[in-house]
């Protein structure tokens, strides 16, 4: 039942999480006006707005203008339901929860985002920093997450840091966005985890650049979402990861 309701929870979040996609790198209000079509700005009915059920019910177009509506969409609500009952079953019904649910969920936003218009706004980056932060200071007997502040700011040195060298190194081939984002990712998951999370996250982007190179011709990618990948991967299985690395 709890699954259940987690994934329920995780849908109707990704409803809102969509909002924040579409509407924070163009400068609008999440909270007005209330959800509309990009195409016709019609505002969308209650019933025209219900997660992943709406979508296939409209067959992904427009109640009003017949505009296609991106898959991303039902994409990003699904995507944010698993990801919950992930959680729960890795971490339980515990306080800590709560501190985990939010940065997958910001993590959803700014991995859109970055793929979109290859930006990570501060406003969701830094929060999550001070957020990896506090956690910190709770007692917990979750390996994967940091339990001791000072781990904690190791951590954020560590993973924005790391890089911040790389992009002094390669002269400015790794954006700003990057450098807070891992920081956080330190700020949560420790030193150790940051710099899995930014092998991981090269090792992805290496193969999925060589196939959209390959594709297309294109050479930029944005390193957020690949990076993102990385953080999660270690949020569930970085102690697995790092126990079998070191042992």
């Amino acid at each position: 039942m709890e699954v259940l309701i987690f994934f329920v929870f995780g849908l109707i979040l990704g409803s809102f999480l969509n909002v924040c996609i579409y509407r924070m790198p163009r400068k609008i209000s999440i909270i007005k006006p209330y959800s509309f079509c990009p195409d016709c700005r019609n505002s969308i009915k209650i019933w025209h707005n219900i997660p992943v059920l709406s979508y296939i019910a409209l067959k992904g177009k427009c109640a009003y203008c017949g505009a296609k509506i991106s898959l991303r969409y039902p994409l990003v609500e699904i995507l944010n339901g698993v990801l919950y009952v992930f959680a729960y079953l890795k971490f339980g019904l515990t306080p800590y929860i709560l501190f985990i649910l939010i940065l997958i969920s910001t993590i959803i936003v700014i991995s859109f985002i970055d793929l979109e218009f290859q930006i990570i706004p501060d406003q969701l980056s830094i929060p999550l920093i001070f957020l990896g932060f506090i956690l910190s200071f709770l007692s917990h007997n979750y390996e994967v997450i940091v339990s001791d502040f000072k781990q904690s700011l190791i951590g954020i040195l560590v993973g924005g840091g790391s890089l911040l060298a790389i992009s002094i190194i390669s002269k400015g081939g790794m954006g700003g966005g990057d450098i807070k984002l891992n920081a956080a990712f330190g700020a949560f998951l420790g030193w150790k985890a940051s710099l899995l999370t930014i092998f991981i996250g090269s090792l992805i982007g290496a193969i999925v650049g060589i196939v959209v190179f390959k594709k297309t011709g294109n050479r930029k990618l944005p390193f957020g979402p690949f990076l993102s990948i990385g953080a999660l991967v270690c949020l569930f299985f970085g102690e697995k990861i790092l126990s079998w690395y070191f042992g």
